[in-house]
């Protein structure tokens, strides 16, 4: 079973005291002592991001890891990641990320380990980078789109509520032909596919909600209501 739970926003670096969301990625192993590997490449390797997801994830029922590729654990990358159950990707610049896991052949080894089962998760560039396509300030001036993987069809964008030029210029470049319908999340929400297509969409906001966004003449946006984890 392929796996990609993609964040609009949330989780430990956005929010350290709310853990429902990444309590549900780590149920999605279905192990009871999940190895996930944190890949916080967007960030530049941030010392501090890094940090912060053992901060977290070291009090869990999991075995966590991360693949910094300014100091690379092994040379031996693939086996290095294929021995994991869920792959957790950080926010940051796409770009970036997309340059160097391309440098490094990360874009092939994560395509083979979500083949095989592995669980692909991540939060903004870590969830548009899945996408054909995603909404991205990777270029410093402003939003704009920006090719990605592909292992997901559509295009993704991400903090929909969470920063108010977001929904303007995703809507913006679908009317005009800049980017693919495709997807949009709130902060605190997560999509969760199964192969191509979403088999659960969840929440740690009560109120936070995702969107199919498409284009008929016009500019359509349907709103979805995700569960939320919370009682």
């Amino acid at each position: 079973m392929r796996q990609i739970i993609a964040l609009g926003g949330g989780g430990f670096s956005m929010e350290p005291d709310n853990p429902l969301l990444d309590l549900y990625i780590l149920k999605q192993s279905k192990k009871t002592n999940p190895k996930i590997c944190f890949l916080p490449t967007a960030s530049g390797d941030s010392e501090n991001y890094i940090s912060r997801f053992y901060e977290f994830f070291g009090k869990q029922n999991c075995l966590p890891s991360h693949l910094s590729l300014f100091k690379p654990p092994t040379r031996d990358l693939e086996s290095f990641i294929l021995d994991k159950d869920i792959i957790y990707v950080g926010g940051g610049n796409t770009k970036n990320l997309l340059v160097l896991w391309k440098e490094w052949g990360l874009d092939k080894i994560l395509r083979k380990a979500w083949n095989e089962g592995v669980v692909l998760a991540g939060i903004s560039a870590g969830s548009i980078c899945w996408f054909e396509e995603g909404v991205t300030d990777s270029f410093g001036d402003g939003l704009d789109s920006i090719k990605c993987l592909g292992f997901l069809d559509g295009s993704n964008c991400p903090h929909y509520d969470g920063e108010s030029d977001r929904r303007p210029s995703y809507q913006n470049l679908i009317k005009t032909g800049g980017i693919q319908p495709g997807v949009a999340a709130d902060d605190g929400v997560a999509l969760h596919y199964i192969d191509q297509n979403i088999s659960n969409i969840v929440s740690s906001r009560p109120y936070a909600k995702a969107y199919k966004v498409s284009l008929d003449n016009k500019v359509i946006e349907e709103e979805i209501q995700p569960i939320f984890l919370g009682s």
